[in-house]
């Protein structure tokens, strides 16, 4: 079998997951509706911004799209998903950042 990543047909195997763990797999499809629900006191083009930045936080390619849609859909701008990205990554560098510190911290005093 050949390796391949984020193929076409990856659906085809979470719905598997659905199969072979239909509680679990429900519970975290009830997790996964929660960004589009449009409720709250988050009005969605906002939810649909988050979304956008934490699913690049996270690399997931799938999450990506799906969000990116849903903002466009919810009037969020290229401009404004483009802001939300690099927040999202000027967030992450700060992440490490932070945890570089843990480092010198476990490296000790030379």
């Amino acid at each position: 079998m050949a390796k391949e990543y984020y193929g076409g047909d990856d659906a085809k195997h979470r719905m598997e997951m659905a199969k072979l763990a239909p509680d679990d797999f429900k519970a975290w499809m009830t997790l996964n509706s929660i960004p589009g629900q449009d409720h709250g006191q988050i009005p969605i083009k906002v939810r649909e911004m988050i979304a956008v930045a934490v699913a690049h936080a996270t690399g997931c390619p799938y999450c990506i799209e799906s969000h990116v849609t849903k903002a466009k859909t919810a009037g969020v701008s290229k401009a404004e998903v483009a802001e939300a990205v690099l927040l999202s990554a000027a967030l992450c560098a700060g992440a490490a950042a932070a945890h570089g510190g843990l480092a010198m911290k476990f490296y000790g005093d030379e």
